[in-house]
C-alpha cells in the first residue's frame, strides 16, 4: 500500500505493467485512491465513481469476447462464463497479477491491501482502472487491456459447469421432488440500468437470493447460491466453480 500519492516513477512502472500510457495521470491517480485516504473530500477524489463505470465496461468487453469466441454457446452458458470472469474473485486475481496493491493509496486505517480481507478493494481498483483507461484512451484501449489479462482465462472460466437454472432444476427434482420457482423481490435503479433481486424457492429447501442487471442473471445467481450451499457445486481454491462428481 502506498503511503503517499503515487510518484511519477510508480506511475511509469504501472503503465508498463498494464500496457497503457496515459495522456493525463489525474484519473489514474484517482482510480488508485481509496475513499479512506480522502476523508471529507468529494466522491470525485477517490475511485468509487470510476469503479461504477469500469464494472459496466468490463462486462461489455468480456461479453463481446465470449460472444465471438463461442459462437455456438447458448445464452445460459455465456452468462455462466461471464459471471465467472467479471466476479470479484476474478478481478482480485487480475489485480494480484498486476501487483496493484503496490500502487493503491489508502488511509492508515486500511491496512494490508495485499491480504485476503482486502481482496474486494483490489477487485474494485481493477474496475476503476478500466474506467480510467476508457476515459483516457477509449474502448479499444480497454479491449487491449482486458485481452492482455483475461485472454488466458476465457477458455476455462465457467467451462466445467452448466447453466445454473438447469442444474438446479435437475438437483431439485432428484433431491426435493420439487420444481424451483423464482420471484422478483426488488427492482431498483433507473430504467436504463436496473438491478433485480430474485428469490428462488424450493419446497423443503432454504430459499436463496440472487442479484443481477437482468431478471435472468439474478435467477442464475440465486440458483448458483443454492447449488453451492447444498454441495452440488463446489468452489475451487482458484475461484472457479465445478460440479460435484458423482
Amino acid at each position: 500500500m502506498a503511503t503517499a500519492r503515487v510518484s511519477a516513477q510508480k506511475i511509469k512502472e504501472l503503465e508498463n505493467r498494464i500496457g497503457h500510457q496515459f495522456n493525463s495521470h489525474e484519473r489514474l491517480v484517482r482510480a488508485l485512491t481509496h475513499s479512506s485516504a480522502t476523508k471529507a473530500a468529494p466522491d470525485a477524489s477517490h475511485y468509487e465513481r470510476l469503479e461504477f463505470l469500469g464494472d459496466r465496461i468490463l462486462g461489455l468487453c468480456i461479453a463481446e469476447m465470449l460472444f465471438l469466441r463461442f459462437p455456438k454457446a447458448r445464452e445460459g452458458e455465456l452468462s455462466v462464463r461471464l459471471n465467472a470472469l467479471v466476479s470479484g474473485d476474478a478481478c482480485a486475481r487480475i489485480a494480484d497479477d498486476i501487483g496493484l496493491h503496490e500502487f493503491i493509496y489508502a488511509g492508515s486505517d486500511v491496512k494490508h491491501i495485499a491480504g485476503k480481507r482486502m481482496q474486494s478493494v483490489r477487485a474494485d481498483v481493477v474496475e476503476s482502472l478500466i474506467a480510467a483507461i476508457y476515459l483516457d484512451g477509449g474502448l479499444e484501449s480497454v479491449k487491449s487491456f482486458v485481452s492482455r489479462f483475461w485472454a488466458d482465462r476465457i477458455e476455462h472460466a465457467g467451462a466445467n459447469i452448466r447453466d445454473s437454472k438447469t442444474a438446479l432444476q435437475e438437483w431439485a427434482h432428484t433431491n426435493a421432488g420439487a420444481t424451483p420457482t423464482y420471484r422478483i423481490l426488488e427492482r431498483s435503479g433507473p430504467d436504463h440500468d436496473p438491478t433485480f433481486t430474485v428469490v428462488v424457492d424450493i419446497n423443503g429447501v432454504v430459499s436463496a437470493k440472487g442479484v443481477g442487471r437482468s431478471k435472468r442473471i439474478a435467477e442464475q445467481a440465486a440458483a448458483q447460491t443454492v447449488l453451492l450451499r447444498e454441495g452440488a457445486w463446489k468452489l475451487s481454491p482458484d475461484g472457479s466453480i465445478k460440479e460435484k462428481t458423482k
